[in-house]
């Protein structure tokens, strides 16, 4: 489920792509998904990861 805010969280995010967390944690780990912290967690704008995966679909 998304929030209303449009930011997601590690583990809706990890849902959103049939991911595991660990994945996600992977990817934040070598700065290969866009993400912000905030207040020491991880979230992800749903706009951003669009548009990351379609030019990923690109390559």
């Amino acid at each position: 489920m998304v929030m209303n805010s449009g930011l997601m969280t590690i583990e809706e995010l990890a849902g959103y792509l049939r991911v595991t967390r660990r994945t996600i944690y992977d990817w934040l780990k070598h700065n290969r998904i866009p993400a912000v912290k905030l207040v020491g967690q991880w979230r992800f704008k749903k706009e951003k990861i669009d548009a990351w995966l379609e030019n990923k679909s690109l390559h």
